[in-house]
């Protein structure tokens, strides 16, 4: 997975890179075929906002957080993330019972 750190208003530092490398390291759990992330941290005053824009195989997912702390900012965006990670490989997976499935005994 290629990660991408940017900044807007902020110099990302190595401690921030890490945090971000980090945090997505632990959403590769869920998703096996994510292809890139592009992250980008703003400060505007007293908010700090960090978004978010992952792509996978045929898919791309988007998230934003706003907190009064860039590590907060960052948690709850790769919360978002995680769980729509989570939301889209349930939708990907088949739930339908298969033919296979039919007992024999209710046909007779």
């Amino acid at each position: 997975m290629r990660i991408e750190i940017s900044g807007h208003q902020i110099d990302v530092t190595q401690a921030l890179r890490d945090y971000v490398q980090s945090k997505l390291a632990k959403l590769e759990r869920h998703a096996d075929n994510l292809l890139d992330v592009h992250v980008i941290l703003t400060v505007d005053k007293l908010e700090h906002k960090a978004e978010a824009t992952l792509n996978a195989a045929g898919r791309t997912l988007h998230a934003e957080a706003v907190a009064p702390d860039m590590y907060a900012a960052i948690d709850s965006l790769l919360d978002k993330l995680d769980r729509q990670v989570v939301k889209q490989k349930e939708k990907m997976t088949n739930h339908h019972r298969g033919e296979a499935s039919i007992r024999t005994a209710d046909l007779g």
